[in-house]
Protein backbone atom coordinates (compact mmCIF):
# COMPACT_ATOMS: atom_id res chain seq x y z
CA UNK A 1 0.00 0.00 0.00
CA UNK A 2 0.62 3.41 -0.59
CA UNK A 3 0.34 6.07 2.47
CA UNK A 4 -0.01 10.30 1.89
CA UNK A 5 1.82 12.11 3.41
CA UNK A 6 -0.60 14.70 4.21
CA UNK A 7 -3.93 12.96 5.29
CA UNK A 8 -2.59 9.52 5.65
CA UNK A 9 -4.84 7.97 3.42
CA UNK A 10 -3.78 4.29 2.30
CA UNK A 11 -4.06 3.66 -1.04
CA UNK A 12 -4.41 -0.61 -1.86
CA UNK A 13 -1.74 -1.78 -4.82
CA UNK A 14 -5.07 -3.15 -6.21
CA UNK A 15 -6.82 0.07 -6.98
CA UNK A 16 -7.55 0.85 -10.50
CA UNK A 17 -6.79 -2.81 -11.83
CA UNK A 18 -9.47 -5.88 -11.88
CA UNK A 19 -8.28 -6.78 -8.92
CA UNK A 20 -10.10 -3.80 -7.30
CA UNK A 21 -12.10 -4.34 -4.14
CA UNK A 22 -11.92 -8.02 -4.04
CA UNK A 23 -14.31 -9.83 -1.65
CA UNK A 24 -11.37 -12.09 -0.62
CA UNK A 25 -7.59 -12.49 0.04
CA UNK A 26 -5.64 -11.68 -2.85
CA UNK A 27 -3.44 -15.10 -2.78
CA UNK A 28 -7.06 -16.58 -3.50
CA UNK A 29 -7.26 -14.26 -6.55
CA UNK A 30 -3.96 -14.96 -7.59
CA UNK A 31 -4.78 -19.22 -7.16
CA UNK A 32 -8.38 -18.73 -8.92
CA UNK A 33 -6.34 -16.71 -12.51
CA UNK A 34 -3.50 -19.38 -12.11
CA UNK A 35 -6.51 -22.07 -12.24
CA UNK A 36 -8.37 -20.73 -14.46
CA UNK A 37 -5.69 -19.67 -17.43
CA UNK A 38 -3.43 -22.91 -17.33
CA UNK A 39 -6.43 -25.81 -16.76
CA UNK A 40 -6.72 -27.38 -20.40
CA UNK A 41 -10.41 -26.86 -19.72
CA UNK A 42 -10.44 -23.98 -16.75
CA UNK A 43 -13.13 -24.72 -13.71
CA UNK A 44 -16.93 -23.27 -12.97
CA UNK A 45 -17.44 -21.41 -10.61
CA UNK A 46 -19.10 -24.01 -8.49
CA UNK A 47 -15.95 -26.25 -8.55
CA UNK A 48 -14.11 -22.62 -7.34
CA UNK A 49 -16.44 -22.15 -4.88
CA UNK A 50 -15.98 -25.33 -3.07
CA UNK A 51 -12.40 -25.55 -3.41
CA UNK A 52 -11.68 -21.53 -2.02
CA UNK A 53 -14.59 -22.05 0.20
CA UNK A 54 -16.28 -18.65 -1.46
CA UNK A 55 -19.99 -17.94 -2.41
CA UNK A 56 -20.41 -19.63 -6.15
CA UNK A 57 -21.75 -16.01 -7.06
CA UNK A 58 -19.01 -14.29 -5.41
CA UNK A 59 -16.55 -16.89 -7.65
CA UNK A 60 -18.68 -15.99 -10.73
CA UNK A 61 -18.36 -12.53 -10.87
CA UNK A 62 -14.18 -13.06 -10.50
CA UNK A 63 -14.18 -15.47 -13.22
CA UNK A 64 -16.36 -12.86 -15.48
CA UNK A 65 -13.94 -10.16 -14.71
CA UNK A 66 -11.11 -12.75 -15.60
CA UNK A 67 -12.83 -13.41 -18.91
CA UNK A 68 -13.32 -9.73 -19.89
CA UNK A 69 -9.17 -9.61 -19.60
CA UNK A 70 -8.81 -12.72 -22.02
CA UNK A 71 -10.66 -10.96 -24.88
CA UNK A 72 -8.99 -10.77 -27.60
CA UNK A 73 -7.07 -7.54 -28.72
CA UNK A 74 -7.96 -7.94 -32.20
CA UNK A 75 -3.93 -7.08 -33.18
CA UNK A 76 -3.30 -10.73 -34.38
CA UNK A 77 -6.26 -11.73 -36.63
CA UNK A 78 -5.62 -15.40 -38.69
CA UNK A 79 -3.86 -15.25 -42.12
CA UNK A 80 -3.43 -17.87 -44.67
CA UNK A 81 -6.08 -20.56 -45.03
CA UNK A 82 -9.08 -19.69 -42.75
CA UNK A 83 -12.25 -21.69 -42.40
CA UNK A 84 -15.39 -20.21 -41.39
CA UNK A 85 -19.04 -21.72 -40.29
CA UNK A 86 -21.82 -20.74 -37.50
CA UNK A 87 -22.97 -23.09 -35.04
CA UNK A 88 -25.82 -23.26 -32.50
CA UNK A 89 -25.41 -23.47 -28.70
CA UNK A 90 -29.00 -24.68 -26.67
CA UNK A 91 -30.85 -27.41 -26.13
CA UNK A 92 -32.79 -29.09 -28.88
CA UNK A 93 -35.99 -27.16 -30.29
CA UNK A 94 -39.03 -28.72 -31.70
CA UNK A 95 -39.01 -27.60 -35.59
CA UNK A 96 -36.55 -25.55 -34.81
CA UNK A 97 -33.53 -26.41 -37.56
CA UNK A 98 -30.25 -24.64 -39.02
CA UNK A 99 -30.30 -20.70 -39.00
CA UNK A 100 -33.81 -20.45 -37.45
CA UNK A 101 -34.10 -16.70 -36.57
CA UNK A 102 -36.52 -17.35 -33.92
CA UNK A 103 -34.75 -19.67 -32.27
CA UNK A 104 -33.73 -19.58 -28.52
CA UNK A 105 -30.76 -21.05 -29.13
CA UNK A 106 -27.20 -18.72 -29.06
CA UNK A 107 -25.56 -18.37 -32.77
CA UNK A 108 -22.12 -18.06 -32.83
CA UNK A 109 -19.54 -17.56 -35.56
CA UNK A 110 -16.33 -19.38 -35.58
CA UNK A 111 -12.79 -18.73 -37.57
CA UNK A 112 -10.20 -21.30 -37.75
CA UNK A 113 -6.24 -21.02 -39.17
CA UNK A 114 -5.59 -24.47 -41.42
CA UNK A 115 -2.11 -25.20 -41.62
CA UNK A 116 0.06 -27.86 -43.49
CA UNK A 117 -0.70 -31.41 -42.95
CA UNK A 118 -3.75 -30.94 -41.27
CA UNK A 119 -2.53 -28.78 -38.50
CA UNK A 120 -4.90 -26.17 -36.86
CA UNK A 121 -3.63 -23.07 -35.76
CA UNK A 122 -5.27 -20.14 -33.80
CA UNK A 123 -9.04 -19.75 -33.55
CA UNK A 124 -11.94 -16.81 -32.59
CA UNK A 125 -15.44 -17.02 -31.89
CA UNK A 126 -18.09 -14.87 -31.36
CA UNK A 127 -21.76 -14.52 -30.93
CA UNK A 128 -24.12 -13.06 -33.47
CA UNK A 129 -27.43 -12.45 -33.69
CA UNK A 130 -27.87 -13.93 -37.46
CA UNK A 131 -26.31 -15.85 -40.12
CA UNK A 132 -26.00 -12.17 -42.31
CA UNK A 133 -22.86 -10.34 -43.50
CA UNK A 134 -24.02 -7.35 -41.49
CA UNK A 135 -23.25 -9.85 -38.25
CA UNK A 136 -20.36 -11.12 -40.07
CA UNK A 137 -18.59 -8.24 -41.07
CA UNK A 138 -17.45 -7.06 -37.81
CA UNK A 139 -15.99 -10.40 -36.60
CA UNK A 140 -14.05 -10.70 -39.79
CA UNK A 141 -12.72 -7.05 -40.13
CA UNK A 142 -11.23 -7.86 -36.34
CA UNK A 143 -9.98 -11.31 -36.72
CA UNK A 144 -9.29 -12.33 -40.19
CA UNK A 145 -6.47 -10.81 -42.67
CA UNK A 146 -7.90 -9.74 -45.63
CA UNK A 147 -5.26 -11.71 -47.71
CA UNK A 148 -6.14 -14.53 -45.79
CA UNK A 149 -7.99 -17.58 -47.78
CA UNK A 150 -11.49 -17.51 -46.39
CA UNK A 151 -13.18 -20.77 -46.87
CA UNK A 152 -16.79 -21.28 -45.75
CA UNK A 153 -20.14 -23.25 -46.96
CA UNK A 154 -22.41 -21.96 -50.12
CA UNK A 155 -24.47 -20.08 -47.20
CA UNK A 156 -25.22 -16.46 -49.50
CA UNK A 157 -24.69 -14.92 -45.86
CA UNK A 158 -21.53 -14.81 -46.82
CA UNK A 159 -21.37 -13.71 -50.53
CA UNK A 160 -21.24 -9.85 -49.40
CA UNK A 161 -17.88 -10.27 -47.68
CA UNK A 162 -16.17 -11.27 -51.27
CA UNK A 163 -15.91 -7.19 -51.29
CA UNK A 164 -13.59 -7.06 -49.06
CA UNK A 165 -12.09 -10.90 -49.23
CA UNK A 166 -10.93 -11.60 -52.85
CA UNK A 167 -10.17 -14.86 -51.58
CA UNK A 168 -13.09 -15.96 -50.64
CA UNK A 169 -13.83 -19.56 -51.33
CA UNK A 170 -17.09 -21.01 -50.74
CA UNK A 171 -17.74 -24.83 -51.12
CA UNK A 172 -20.52 -27.50 -50.02
CA UNK A 173 -20.15 -28.49 -46.36
CA UNK A 174 -20.66 -32.41 -47.57
CA UNK A 175 -22.09 -32.81 -43.73
CA UNK A 176 -18.61 -31.30 -42.04
CA UNK A 177 -16.58 -33.51 -44.38
CA UNK A 178 -15.00 -30.62 -45.76
CA UNK A 179 -14.57 -28.76 -42.61
CA UNK A 180 -13.21 -31.43 -40.80
CA UNK A 181 -11.04 -29.32 -38.49
CA UNK A 182 -13.28 -26.90 -37.83
CA UNK A 183 -16.07 -28.80 -36.78
CA UNK A 184 -13.95 -31.05 -34.65
CA UNK A 185 -13.12 -27.37 -32.64
CA UNK A 186 -16.91 -26.60 -32.62
CA UNK A 187 -17.81 -29.90 -30.87
CA UNK A 188 -14.75 -29.47 -28.45
CA UNK A 189 -16.67 -26.04 -27.64
CA UNK A 190 -19.67 -27.61 -27.20
CA UNK A 191 -18.68 -30.35 -25.32
CA UNK A 192 -16.88 -27.86 -22.71
CA UNK A 193 -19.42 -25.91 -22.03
CA UNK A 194 -22.17 -28.66 -21.40
CA UNK A 195 -19.39 -30.79 -19.06
CA UNK A 196 -17.82 -27.42 -17.27
CA UNK A 197 -20.40 -24.90 -17.37
CA UNK A 198 -23.88 -26.55 -18.27
CA UNK A 199 -25.61 -23.73 -19.54
CA UNK A 200 -25.06 -20.04 -20.21
CA UNK A 201 -26.88 -16.81 -21.25
CA UNK A 202 -26.52 -15.48 -24.26
CA UNK A 203 -25.29 -12.10 -22.54
CA UNK A 204 -22.37 -14.21 -21.07
CA UNK A 205 -21.97 -16.61 -23.47
CA UNK A 206 -19.02 -14.24 -25.43
CA UNK A 207 -16.95 -14.29 -21.87
CA UNK A 208 -17.10 -17.81 -22.23
CA UNK A 209 -15.83 -18.19 -25.87
CA UNK A 210 -13.04 -15.63 -25.15
CA UNK A 211 -11.54 -17.98 -22.18
CA UNK A 212 -12.26 -20.76 -23.94
CA UNK A 213 -10.18 -19.54 -27.17
CA UNK A 214 -7.87 -17.38 -24.98
CA UNK A 215 -6.25 -20.81 -23.30
CA UNK A 216 -6.84 -22.67 -26.78
CA UNK A 217 -4.42 -19.89 -28.98
CA UNK A 218 -1.74 -20.08 -26.47
CA UNK A 219 -1.88 -23.79 -25.59
CA UNK A 220 2.21 -23.66 -26.87
CA UNK A 221 2.94 -21.36 -24.15
CA UNK A 222 0.79 -22.65 -21.16
CA UNK A 223 4.31 -21.90 -19.09
CA UNK A 224 3.66 -17.89 -19.28
CA UNK A 225 0.03 -17.67 -19.78
CA UNK A 226 -0.35 -17.01 -16.08
CA UNK A 227 1.93 -14.13 -15.51
CA UNK A 228 0.43 -12.71 -18.57
CA UNK A 229 -3.06 -13.29 -17.16
CA UNK A 230 -2.13 -11.31 -13.83
CA UNK A 231 -0.52 -8.53 -16.48
CA UNK A 232 -3.65 -7.98 -17.98
CA UNK A 233 -5.97 -7.75 -15.10
CA UNK A 234 -3.36 -5.48 -13.66
CA UNK A 235 -3.32 -3.44 -16.58
CA UNK A 236 -7.38 -3.26 -16.95
CA UNK A 237 -9.79 -0.69 -15.33
CA UNK A 238 -12.08 -1.87 -12.61
CA UNK A 239 -14.71 -3.84 -13.90
CA UNK A 240 -18.00 -3.08 -11.54
CA UNK A 241 -20.80 -5.92 -11.25
CA UNK A 242 -24.30 -5.40 -9.36
CA UNK A 243 -25.25 -8.21 -6.79
CA UNK A 244 -28.29 -9.70 -9.08
CA UNK A 245 -27.99 -13.14 -10.75
CA UNK A 246 -27.00 -12.27 -14.10
CA UNK A 247 -26.16 -15.47 -15.56
CA UNK A 248 -26.85 -19.26 -15.34
CA UNK A 249 -23.68 -20.78 -16.20
CA UNK A 250 -21.72 -22.48 -13.70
Amino acid sequence: SRRCTKCNYDESPTAGTTFDKLKFSLLIAFHIVFKISTKKKGMSSLELSEEFEIRQMTAWQFKWKIQQAMASSGRFPLQGVVHVDEFLIGEYEEGKKGRSSDSKKKLVVIALEILDREGVGRAYGKVINSASAKEFKPFFKVHISNDAKVVTDVWKGYLPLKKDYPLLEQIPSNKGANFKQLHIHIMNIQGWLRGIHHHCTKERLQGYLDEYHYRYNRRAFMGSIFDLTIERMVRSKPIRLNNKRIDTAI
